[in-house]
Order: C-alpha cells, then structure tokens, then sequence
C-alpha cells in the first residue's frame, strides 16, 4: 500500500493566486514566466532562467532603479490542419519575470548569455568598502 499525502490548503493556494493575477493591475499583459534559479555567490548574483524554444533575439533584460526585468517572446508553433493536438503544456506568447535587486549589486556591469535553452543573467557585486580605523590627534 502506497501513502498519499494529501495538501487540503494547495487548492486554495492555487484559486488565490489565480484571483490575484486576474486582478493585477500592473501593465503586465504576460502569457506566462520562465522558471528560474537563483544564486548568490561572494561576488555576484546568478540568474539562470528556463526558455527553451525561444529565439535570444525575442529576449529583452532591463535594468531600471533597481529592478532587473526578463521579458520576451516564445513564438507559437504552425498549426497544421492534419494534426490533432492532444496535449499543449508550452506556453507560448510573451513572458515576464522581475528581480529587485539588493543595493550591493553592480546595475553597470550586468551581463547575459543563452545556452541550452537557458538564460544566464550575471549581476556583479559591488566592492564594499572596508572598515578602516582613524587615529585620533592631539
């Protein structure tokens, strides 16, 4: 005999977050976002975001007062008139993600590539300034 867990709150869970994106009021108009990782190592910030199937040329990052945003496009596929879809889980259309990003990130050096189907978003960190010890004169 095989335990199930059961999560009697996980369908709740799911309705509010459907009820909060159906009433976002931010210009989002996003048909869906990327899954991501992310990491923090001693001097950056590492994004790594999923978008297989999408051309790096429909992929646009920017940076503005903080805020990284991942956005783009996954073009749909030809629909071919001999072809019955039984199931469609890849989203297609425009996708949104957004990062706030900590004071110690370096905005101006931020850099990107894509491979496999991943995003990588580098975010240096800025050098901290040390504690320094002043002597005091008489």
């Amino acid at each position: 005999m095989t335990a199930l867990r059961f999560y009697p709150w996980a369908a709740q869970r799911e309705w509010l977050k459907q009820v909060n994106q159906a009433y976002d009021t931010s210009a989002n108009d996003a048909n869906w976002a990327p899954s991501v990782d992310v990491e923090e190592y001693k001097d950056k910030f590492v994004i790594y975001a999923d978008v297989p199937g999408v051309d790096l040329a429909n992929v646009e990052i920017t940076l503005e007062k903080g805020v990284l945003k991942l956005s783009g496009v996954r073009e749909a596929r030809a629909e071919n008139a001999e072809v019955e879809s039984r199931r469609t889980e890849r989203r297609s259309g425009r996708f949104q993600r957004t990062f706030t990003l900590p004071d110690t990130a370096d905005g101006d050096a931020v850099s990107a590539t894509g491979r496999n189907g991943v995003l990588e978003i580098v975010i240096p960190k800025r050098a901290q300034v040390q504690p320094r010890r002043i002597t005091v004169t008489h």
